[in-house]
């Protein structure tokens, strides 16, 4: 096995250890007296839904008869969910079905009696698919919002506490739609730490963030938005749910798909193939080349010392936006990466997004990441790209497909963050 083969298979089965078949169905809570409400949200919202349509049909031929709902997901993440529909929005902006579909959900919430059980099914990617703005916002200043946050710098953790104090559904506010009912939250989660607040911005759990917390992130990475905006995260009307509000009485959430769960799995497989995984854990945060460089130089560290290892890291990786070429967080580590590790052949690796897309154009056909080897760099140079120069550009993506080495799935109707792995193979030296 080449070490690009077994990177990909590594990627593979990152994301095959997430899977909605995989993650869901043991998950299931017994069918309610009254209707079942399905709800869906984020790159595997649509995924998710089908699953626990599929486990409840097998119990019960005649669910369709009682079930009520809707599933949310990114363009070019939808499949079938029938009897119940799935709407396909923008992601990472959102656009005006996101508002549409946040509005569908929130009046099935509304709707929902105390003999009803509300199964929301959440994955990453809903914090854009869910968006209904506060009183006083538009949509298009909400993809304003989306747009700063994501240039800043800013991790994803960050960049929810400020959405969802600018959301009408976010932050526990579904969960206020349903109460008194009861609420069950199955997620797959996509942050490091796997905080339920967190992951798809936490429509259904309590908040620990304030409004003083989402205007400390825009102050700190100096993010420029509109005077009415800067009013919205000051406005107490505009506040979330906080640990013990009643609207959490019958509500009851679990995590049932993790990143950390992914590199494990892909640990295990290096191990198969006769490396020793050092999984590095789902938190690693920091700007993407120069983490690539960290990893390089551990890389070689273990070189040196005749170790043939797989170095396996997850958490979402930040870029500042400096240039105006294409890629995203994972083909810029990719590149970095590249870079770092010219010339010694004993050195590889891999990084992608767990759904199948890593920046770009936000349409599902964008890459989701890259592999790299000793020679990339040189190749790309032979194709008459300058490497460095397209680092400098943020323009990742140019590099990689002249070298042919970008990484294109499609969507994988999961997301449990980025999967990294450096391969350390000391028979090539």
């Amino acid at each position: 096995m080449t070490s690009k083969t077994l990177a990909l298979a590594l990627y593979e089965e990152a994301v095959a250890a997430a899977s909605a078949d995989r993650s869901v169905p043991p998950n299931l809570p017994p069918l309610p007296r009254g209707r079942l409400v399905l709800f869906g949200a984020g790159k595997a919202g649509a995924a998710m839904v089908r699953a626990a349509i599929r486990h409840y049909a097998a119990i019960d031929p005649d669910i369709g008869a009682r079930l009520a709902g809707v599933a949310v997901t990114r363009h070019g993440y939808a499949c079938d969910t029938s009897p119940l529909p799935v709407r396909e929005v923008g992601h990472p902006i959102p656009d005006a079905g996101s508002v549409a579909a946040s509005e569908e959900m929130l009046r099935l919430a509304h709707d929902a009696k105390e003999d009803d059980l509300v199964l929301m099914l959440l994955s990453g990617g809903a914090s854009a698919n869910l968006t209904l703005p506060v009183a006083g916002l538009t949509l298009a200043d909400k993809q304003s919002v989306a747009r700063a946050l994501l240039r800043s710098g800013a991790n994803i953790s960050e960049i929810n506490t400020v959405r969802r104090h600018l959301s009408r559904i976010k932050g526990g506010k579904l969960a206020a739609a349903v109460s008194p009912g009861a609420i069950v939250t199955l997620a797959i989660s996509d942050v490091p730490g796997d905080h339920p607040a967190a992951i798809g911005s936490g429509p259904t759990v309590a908040d620990p963030t304030t409004l003083a917390d989402a205007r400390e992130v825009v102050a700190r990475y100096r993010i420029d938005l509109a005077p009415h905006i800067m009013a919205a995260l000051s406005d107490p009307a505009n506040e979330t749910l906080k640990p013990g509000d009643p609207a959490f009485a019958h509500s009851s959430y679990k995590v049932v798909a993790t990143a950390l769960g992914s590199l494990s799995a892909a640990g295990e497989m290096a191990r198969q193939a006769g490396y020793e995984p050092i999984v590095l854990g789902d938190r690693v945060e920091g700007e993407a080349r120069e983490v690539a460089g960290t990893h390089a130089a551990m890389a070689r560290e273990h070189a040196d010392a005749g170790r043939r290892v797989a170095i396996i890291s997850g958490g979402e990786l930040t870029v500042t936006v400096v240039g105006n070429g294409r890629g995203g967080p994972n083909q810029e580590y990719a590149l970095g990466l590249a870079l770092a590790i010219e010339g010694d052949k004993r050195l590889s690796g891999l990084a992608g997004d767990t759904d199948g897309t890593d920046g770009g154009s936000g349409s599902a056909t964008d890459p989701a990441g890259a592999y790299v080897d000793s020679t990339t760099a040189a190749r790309a140079r032979a194709k008459n790209r300058d490497p460095v120069a397209d680092l400098r550009d943020n323009n990742s993506t140019a590099t990689f497909e002249a070298t042919g080495d970008l990484l294109t799935p499609g969507p994988t109707l999961t997301n449990v963050s980025d999967f990294r792995v450096v391969l350390v193979d000391i028979t090539k030296a």
